[in-house]
């Protein structure tokens, strides 16, 4: 089409897991929390609805800024909202990243990252996670840690001096569910010459964020979002933690109202409630401990995952990790297979309920039984 920009049209473009009509599957592919969301959040919807809705809601969302302001200990204007995490990834590209740039992002991870790169007509940098899943330095000094495999960063052409505009950190990872510590954390983003930002999306299941690294550093942004430890997926809300310099300015470039009132409504309800964060939660870590010590003990490689999923990989060619997600989905079970293609494939598996975990597991034990 002659009218698109070119490196639009030769993108290929995000696309996100399956959602099949309810009752087709059990889904374990998009991380969703299976249990619900506090009774706050379908309290403040329900009067909010009878309030009405004709009015446009508050620009800022200013009530839930001032509700997550007293969970994390910052002001109100340390707080953006978006409509969910990936709106908050968006506008952060669009703010720090131009034509030509450069956004730097671990590889494999979110494969988001590097489509917001191709929609700027930027250049992402891939920097390869070693085989243990720990991270060399991401700005070419010494790594980290003791790396497994060699530093590996994708070559690009024509590289202009401090073309370096913004980093992506997803911490815990995707995938793997892994975690980078958070002194490594904050090495790297001393040492870093642009924005860092550390994803969080799982963090809740970790037990641990950089909330005090945005506060010493000016440079380290979090982005979070109430899809996956708040069971508000289908709300879509999410927001930055970040200095109040930089919000405004990324407040200049969100969409003027980017929240409706009753997605701002429910989620200062849930964030509010604390104690059922912590009540859920649990139960995923500890159904989360339970699974990948079942799928070990089958004989998959899973790293110690800190997020609401594992990442399973079978250790040899004999297990087709495809023919096992087919089958899982024959047998009404979905999870996700991705294939890496400069890394590997495997299946991440989310956490749902017990009753629907066993299943699987079973399932994945009949298959390498021989069931095909």
């Amino acid at each position: 089409m002659t009218w698109v920009r070119e490196n639009i049209e030769a993108m290929a473009g995000y696309v996100p897991g399956e959602q099949p009509k309810a009752g087709e599957a059990v889904k374990l592919n998009t991380n969703e929390n299976p249990y619900r969301a506090s009774e706050r959040a379908y309290d403040a919807i329900r009067s909010l609805l009878e309030t009405g809705l004709s009015r446009y809601p508050n620009a800022s969302g200013q009530a839930f800024r001032e509700a997550a302001a007293d969970v994390y200990g910052v002001e109100p204007d340390w707080i953006m909202c978006g409509n969910g995490s990936d709106d908050i990834l968006t506008v952060l590209t669009r703010t720090f990243v131009g034509e030509n740039d450069i956004l730097r992002l671990p590889y494999p991870s979110y494969i988001l990252y590097k489509s917001l790169a191709d929609i700027q007509g930027a250049r992402a940098e891939e920097v390869f996670f070693n085989d243990d899943w720990s991270l060399p330095d991401y700005f070419g000094q010494a790594p980290a840690t003791t790396p497994t495999a060699p530093f590996r960063v994708k070559p690009l052409e024509n590289v202009e001096p401090n073309s370096l505009k913004l980093a992506y950190l997803p911490n815990p990872n995707s995938p793997s569910g892994t975690l980078i510590p958070i002194d490594e954390i904050e090495a790297l983003a001393n040492a870093a010459p642009c924005p860092i930002v550390v994803d969080e999306a799982y963090a809740d299941f970790a037990g641990v964020n950089c909330v005090e690294l945005v506060k010493r550093n000016p440079r380290v942004i979090i982005s979070r979002t109430l899809s996956k430890s708040y069971s508000l997926a289908g709300l879509r809300f999410g927001f930055m933690i970040a200095s109040p310099d930089v919000i405004e300015q990324t407040m200049k470039v969100k969409d003027s109202y980017n929240c409706d009132s009753l997605s701002i409504a429910a989620a200062t309800a849930a964030i509010r409630d604390q104690d059922h964060l912590k009540t859920t939660t649990a139960k995923i870590v500890a159904t989360r401990e339970r699974m990948a010590a079942k799928m070990r003990e089958l004989g998959f490689v899973v790293p110690e995952s800190h997020a609401n999923f594992t990442w399973n990989v079978w250790p040899t060619d004999e297990i087709s990790h495809r023919e096992l997600y087919e089958y899982l989905k024959k047998n009404g079970y979905l999870v996700r297979y991705m294939n890496y293609s400069e890394w590997s494939d495997g299946l991440r598996i989310s956490v749902g309920t017990d009753e629907d975990v066993d299943a699987c597991l079973g399932l994945v034990e009949r298959f390498l039984n021989g069931d095909r």
